[in-house]
């Protein structure tokens, strides 16, 4: 009750503001009529150009409407619209990615909620978009899915004036899939709102996001079918008739989160020489997250189970955060910000478990109180950024520092070099976890987890780009695994579970990636080729050696320019290597050193063409899977990578 006390505040905090800056009935609303009676007689009669329809991101970063087809917007043309270059998707879409290379962008002062294999879909803070738009815009994704289903992602974003701007979007994925009880069915709802003042001293942005992400979970195909896939036995084309673990199991991810910032400007002063800008505002967020993993009958590989059938776990988490802030930017000085903020939690389960040997607790909760700074500069060319925070009080310790420098050469290379330094607690699941199978259940007093990051870069449209960054990792928090039950003379089935570990040995690790584009008249040969080497700490922390994808396509406009084509190959591939496992119990992936899968090259062939703002898509997926002798393509150890596939769909935008 007394969060949706503190909810209602922020809530009705604008509409006070709106009622003082005049939002009621003056002589400024009668002015703001009469315009927009101009308005509707003349200006509504012309076409609003392209790059008045801008998209704001939760950094206050803003971007124009593209409407374009590059090949850019072919590798994000997927189910998380995002270049999965670093990832392998299962065979069914809307299904957990594994990685194949490792990212440590994320910077946070407490423990993640787990089922992190479950969150690559799901919409944080950060990845909400707001929207301003002269007209109403609208924008439609649809692509096909694996049998019985469809994907759709549909955006509506409209204004009522030029200061209030509200969008609607809903993402929406159905699938059967090609094996049994691999079912998909996912949502994605988004409402954000932006506003500011006739003054422009008061700005809102708010935000509703309502997720839920469902998998049927199969536990992989059995060891018996195996032999039937590998060598393509004709009598199994029909991937349905594939003998699996299970039949009668699925995960699920929803959460709902209420966010809301406002900002003032104190001080506003701008003029041909100098400007300067003080700003003080406030963010309030409410997130609540629950994962839940069901099954009718326990799964003997498992392990023993409390419970013979009807196995059911959820786990919820409650997070509250206020946080007050303040920005000053000045065109000689820079621009400053710092922060205070607070983060109320509630991580955990129904009741203790109580053991033979002691007991394990049902709740993780407690209140974090932090503060922060950050820095932004350009001098001479080059831009400076950097900033930190640190965890005053609460249960667990926390900080990050990041630091980076770009510089322009010429005109056309950018060079940039970049520091991070973070410690955290690890996620949630790792410190503690129930479930109705009894070695799935631990209560851990993990280290933090400190990570060191040094990443330098160059960009260039003529001579490419090349990342390269150095990480080191102490106290590295990973899932690897726990033998239950070895093999004897009677059997040969190892019985084995993930459980959480923390690495006593440093893990030191390099990756090096380089992109460039070769043209010549309408044909462009696109190469990204990665390079990753783990020097310590290989046996916890593993990836391929390098991961190469090659694109060579044809592009040009025809009939009059009126359509513009883009049809091409892309080739990828990476060497085979002991690949993390999935748990469908965890919603996680897992370190094993059993199995190798890789080495087999990844051909799609596409066709897109761009007609109006109208973008087509349409691929042969895994092509050369129908010319394969054997097929040991994995995307996880007992996991089928997809099979060959024509799928087609279109990004659509239009305006009113």
């Amino acid at each position: 009750m007394k969060n949706c006390l503190l909810i209602l505040c922020f809530i009705l905090l604008p509409l006070l503001s709106y009622g003082q800056t005049g939002g009621g009935q003056n002589s400024q609303g009668s002015n703001q009529n009469k315009d927009s009676k101009k308005q509707s007689g003349t200006d509504a009669q012309k076409k609003a150009p392209i790059d008045l329809y801008k998209i704001i991101s939760a950094d206050r970063d803003t971007i124009v409407l593209d409407t374009t087809l590059t090949l850019a917007k072919e590798y994000k043309f997927n189910y998380l619209r995002e270049d999965t270059f670093e990832l392998l998707p299962f065979a069914n879409v809307g299904t957990p990615y594994n990685e194949l290379a490792k990212s440590f962008d994320e910077v946070n002062l407490k423990p993640l909620f787990g089922a992190r294999a479950q969150h690559r879909n799901y919409k944080e803070v950060e990845d909400i978009l707001y929207y301003r738009v002269p007209t109403p815009l609208t924008e439609f994704y649809f692509k096909t899915a694996f049998q019985q289903g469809q994907q759709l992602d549909g955006l509506f974003a409209i204004n009522t004036s030029e200061q209030f701007n509200f969008s609607l979007a809903y993402k929406g994925v159905r699938s059967l899939g090609s094996y049994q009880n691999r079912l998909t069915s996912t949502g994605n709802f988004r409402f954000t709102t932006s506003y500011f003042s006739k003054n422009k001293r008061y700005f809102l942005r708010a935000h509703l996001a309502a997720q839920d992400i469902l998998n049927e979970q199969n536990g992989g195909i059995t060891d018996e079918a195996l032999p039937l896939y590998v060598n393509d036995d004709s009598n199994f084309t029909d991937r349905g008739r594939l003998e699996v673990n299970y039949e009668d199991a699925e995960n699920f991810l929803k959460g709902i989160r209420y966010y809301i910032d406002q900002e003032y400007h104190v001080i506003k002063q701008q003029d041909s020489l100098s400007h300067s800008l003080l700003a003080i505002g406030n963010t309030l967020t409410y997130e609540e997250k629950q994962y839940r993993y069901q099954q009718d009958t326990a799964y003997e590989a498992y392990g023993e189970a409390y419970e013979s059938t009807g196995l059911r776990e959820i786990v919820r988490l409650q997070d509250l955060n206020a946080k007050m802030y303040a920005r000053f930017s000045n065109n000689l000085i820079g621009d400053l910000s710092a922060f205070i903020d607070y983060t109320d939690f509630n991580y955990g389960y129904d009741a203790v478990l109580i053991l033979d040997d002691g007991r394990i607790d049902n709740r993780i909760k407690g209140g974090v109180l932090a503060a922060g700074a950050g820095y932004q500069k350009t001098y001479k060319g080059f831009d400076l950024q950097g900033k930190g925070a640190i965890n005053i009080s609460g249960p667990y310790d926390g900080s990050y520092l990041t630091g980076q420098v770009s510089f322009e050469f010429l005109d056309d290379i950018k060079a940039v070099a970049g520091l991070k330094i973070h410690s955290v607690a690890p996620n949630f699941n790792t410190l503690l976890y129930q479930s109705d199978y009894v070695s799935y259940n631990w209560q851990n007093n993990f280290d933090n987890v400190n990570t060191q990051e040094l990443s330098f870069g160059i960009e260039s449209p003529t001579f490419g780009n090349i990342n390269a960054s150095y990480t080191g990792i102490d106290n590295y928090t990973y899932f690897g695994t726990t033998i239950l039950e070895a093999a004897t003379d009677e059997t040969a089935e190892v019985i084995s579970q993930p459980t959480p570990f923390q690495a006593t040995e440093r893990v030191d690790y390099l990756k090096i990636k380089l992109e460039k584009e070769f043209k010549y008249q309408n044909f462009r040969l696109a190469n990204t080729i990665l390079y990753q080497n783990v020097a310590s700490g290989e046996a916890v922390f593993k990836v391929p050696t390098f991961i190469t994808r090659n694109t060579l396509y044809y592009q040009d406009h025809w009939f009059k320019k009126a359509l513009f084509l883009q049809t091409g190959v892309t080739f990828k591939y990476f060497p085979k290597y002991e690949m993390d496992a999935y748990s469908p119990v965890l919603g996680e992936f897992y370190v094993q050193d059993t199995e190798e899968i890789g080495g087999f090259p990844m051909i799609d062939v596409f066709f897109n063409a761009k007609v109006r703002q109208t973008r087509i898509f349409v691929k042969y997926e895994h092509v050369n899977a129908l010319f394969k002798s054997t097929n040991d393509h994995f995307a996880a150890p007992g996991y089928p990578y997809r099979d060959a596939f024509i799928r087609f769909g279109l990004v659509w935008d239009f305006f009113l």
